[in-house]
């Protein structure tokens, strides 16, 4: 059985129109923009929410905002010191001029992992391994500043650089560690040399007191005397200062004289 023309004609019409709406009517999430195109030529970026568009008079390129986390692929690099190691980074970037992102650069993403790898290439080689091995911070900010001035005309915004691994030679492991065991030496004995610089100090400032001061150097003899006769030795020698050998002398000679005369 034939339809009626009429039925038929409505049906087109309403699949015509189904397909017009469909064309015509987008919906962006909140954290997505349209690049509207009207016959090839940028007209404007339109978004969040419901947008409509004339069906193939205007096209339109999804761009999102979101921040995304680049992985940069693991780099061999050659330190300003001459010593090969293997970096590898994250870079977390977001679009912040859809525009610019969508008709300036093919595909922004991949255009800035690439642009990530040399300039993580080209910053390390100009630092030291000991700086790359202990200024990890000063070189994320140094990359990110370079990424971002240099992806800002694609629209691009690099917030954060982040190197995750600097993988070292075993044998250049080996040498770091007798450098840091030969450092720790170095200083263990700077600090013999100065407890022993600032004793001497002392002691010399303690002679110069005890030789200013006969009587305090009598105080430190019968000082040393009582410590002598706390430890535990069986013979005990009790030095004399020279002082109280004369005055002994002195007695005894006098003494001598004395008793001669009295004969």
């Amino acid at each position: 059985m034939d339809l009626p023309f009429d039925l038929i004609t409505y049906v087109a019409l309403l699949f015509l129109l189904i397909l017009f709406l469909s064309a015509a009517i987008k919906i962006m999430r909140e954290y997505e923009r349209a690049v509207v195109f009207t016959l090839g030529r940028f007209t404007g970026v339109k978004g969040p929410g419901l947008i409509l568009l004339i069906p193939y008079v205007q096209q339109m390129v999804r761009v999102d905002m979101r921040t995304v986390v680049l992985d940069v692929p693991s780099q061999d690099v050659i330190s300003h010191d001459n010593v090969s190691v293997k970096v590898n980074a994250v870079i977390y970037a977001r679009v912040i001029a859809p525009d610019r992102a969508t008709i300036q650069v093919e595909n922004y993403l991949q255009a800035t992992s690439e642009l990530a790898q040399t300039t993580l290439r080209s910053v390390l080689g100009k630092h030291e391994l000991d700086e790359m091995l202990s200024e990890r911070d000063k070189l994320n900010d140094d990359i990110q500043g370079i990424l971002d001035s240099q992806t800002d005309s694609w629209g691009i915004k690099v917030s954060n650089v982040e190197i995750k691994h600097v993988d070292i030679d075993e044998s250049m492991v080996r040498a770091i560690a007798r450098q840091a065991e030969a450092e720790r030496n170095r200083r263990a004995r700077i600090i013999d040399a100065e407890g022993e610089q600032q004793a001497a100090a002392k002691l010399l400032e303690a002679a110069e007191i005890l030789g200013g001061r006969p009587e305090a150097m009598t105080l430190r003899y019968f000082s040393t005397l009582y410590s002598v006769a706390n430890e535990r030795s069986n013979t005990i020698i009790f030095p004399l200062p020279g002082d109280l050998m004369n005055l002994v002398q002195g007695l005894s000679g006098g003494a001598g004289t004395s008793g001669g005369r009295s004969e």
